[in-house]
This record gives structure tokens, sequence and C-alpha cells, in this order.
């Protein structure tokens, strides 16, 4: 079988899936925050829960909320900070006495969807992330791009495409620039130019006809497309899935898909954009499917 642990900022879930992809155990723990030697023997507690529960022994695979850096193998551009600096893959490999697979959380998204979610049968999928931070995975031919430095599909770090006047240089994003794409399409962003206090409520108070709430989900349904025409442009995905909590308004597949014909470099603009299969299993589940079939049983340790 197969197990996939996505490590957040507050909880670490786990699960288990057999060879076809069903749900066979799950489970889930708070995240030791600021402790990286607890938050090791929490991955390797549920690693044994769930094997103890079912009866076997599984692959593992870890959604991280950052990457592996090629250079040192060392986790770099974690939100989850405790993390930045730490040889994870290793040390779990060697806590759980098997080879340990960890990759970005986003990445994973992409690759669930990829495998048996919304863009099953695709070659290639752009797996987006729109919630607290705005993120995003490629997958092709069923298995995750992460790039020469750990770096592919994170389009929430680049400048918003196309920008107006009144854009310009944007708002300051953490990463220390100006006018990234996050700053724009993140639930915090839409809620600060809907006067709201969270990207929900000014879902809510836009649906309840307030003017301010409506033009700001206006314009991020205008920017969205913009955003998605620019990697559409670089990357051609056969299909475009939606995640994070602002995937859930299903206006932004009503909406969005028309205006892409204004930005994209072609004479058919009708990329597909779907809402996710899986939702909120979707990054445990990509973190399962890491491994493929041929290599379980290396997996394992067998």
């Amino acid at each position: 079988m197969r197990l996939g642990i996505d490590l957040g900022g507050t909880k670490i879930s786990g699960l288990a899936l057999d060879q076809q992809g069903r749900t066979l155990a799950r489970c889930r723990s708070a995240t030791p925050r600021g402790d990286y030697a607890a938050t090791l023997e929490a991955i390797a507690a549920i690693v044994a829960r769930l094997e103890a529960e079912t009866g076997r022994r599984g692959s593992v695979g870890v959604a991280i909320p950052g990457t592996v850096s090629s250079l040192t193998g060392l986790v770099k551009n974690a939100n989850s900070t405790w993390l930045i600096g730490e040889p994870l893959d290793r040390d779990l490999a060697e806590r759980l006495d098997r080879p340990v697979r960890v990759e970005n959380d986003a990445n994973c998204f992409a690759l669930s969807e990829a495998t048996d979610g919304a863009g099953a049968g695709a070659p290639t999928v752009f797996g987006v992330i729109l919630g607290t931070g705005v993120g995003g995975g490629l997958v092709v031919e069923g298995r995750p791009l992460p790039g020469r430095d750990g770096i592919a599909g994170e389009w929430g770090h680049n400048p918003l495409p196309w920008p107006q006047d009144d854009e310009r240089p944007g708002p300051p994003c953490y990463c220390g620039r100006r006018g990234c794409v996050e700053t724009f399409l993140s639930g915090p962003a839409l809620a600060r130019e809907a006067g709201a206090g969270s990207g929900e409520a000014a879902v809510l108070a836009a649906e309840a006809g307030e003017p301010r709430a409506q033009a700001a989900l206006a314009r991020y349904v205008e920017r969205l497309g913009r955003g998605l025409a620019h990697v559409i442009n670089i990357f051609d995905p056969h299909v475009v899935v939606l995640g994070g909590g602002l995937s859930e308004l299903p206006l932004l597949y009503r909406e969005v898909p028309p205006r892409l014909a204004g930005w994209v470099f072609s004479d058919r603009p009708d990329t597909p954009i779907r809402a996710p299969r899986f939702g909120a299993d979707s990054g445990v589940r990509g973190a399962a499917w890491l491994w493929r079939e041929e290599e379980l049983a290396e997996a394992v340790g067998a």
C-alpha cells in the first residue's frame, strides 16, 4: 500500500491507499510547531498507526509547504520555518527504516488530481493553490515536475501580468518584492480589497450585494484570468485544476475561462479549468502517489 503524509502548519494528515487508490485508513494529529524532532516523531507515529490499522507496510510520501533543495538536500522556502535547513527526507528514512519521498504540497495536489482526479488522463496538468497563499505545481505524464531548483510552478511569486496603472507597483509581498500574483489572488488579498475580515467574508458580502465586495470579486476574476493566461502561454497545460479555499467558488469556473481569450497566445484559448475531485484530500493523496507501482517493493524496504 501507499502512505501519504500532509505536513501542514497546524495539523499532520495521514492516509493509506491501496494499489487502486482506495482509502484504507486515515488519521491526523496536531503539528508540533517549532519543534523539528517532535515533528519527525509525530510523522512516525502516524505511519505506525496506519500500518497497525491496516496490517500492511507501506511506501511513504510526504507533502510539505516548501521544497527540498537539489543543491543542499535541505528544506527551503517553507513557511513552517522550523523545517528550513533540515534533511527531512533523510531523517525520516532513518526513522522509518525505508526510503521516503518529500515533495512540495502544491506539486502533491497537482499529482493527486492528475493521477485519478479532475486531470486524470491528461498528459500535462497545472495544479493551482488559491488560499492563504498562491502556489502551483506541474505534472507531466503522471510525474511531478519540480524543476532544477524545486520551484517549478511557483507562479505566485511572479508579477501580476499585464498590470494596469493602478496595480503598479503592487502590494508588498513577504518574499521582499511588490506586486506578486499572491498579493492580488490570495484569500487575504481578496479580503483586503473587499474591506472584509477574510476571503470567505468577502464572497458572502459580494453575494449579499455589497458594492465594494462585488467590485473586488470582479477584479479578482479578471486578474485570475490574466494570471492563468500567463502560465498557459509558457507551459500550455492540457488541464488546469484549482485548489485551496477559493477554488470552492462556482463563479470561477463560469467566469474565468472566457477571460483567457484576451490574453492566451493561441487561436484556441480554451484550456479546461476544473474544480478538484478530492478537495482537501488532494495533498495527502498526492504524497501517497509519489511512489509508482513498479517502485513499491523498494519503497517499503522489501
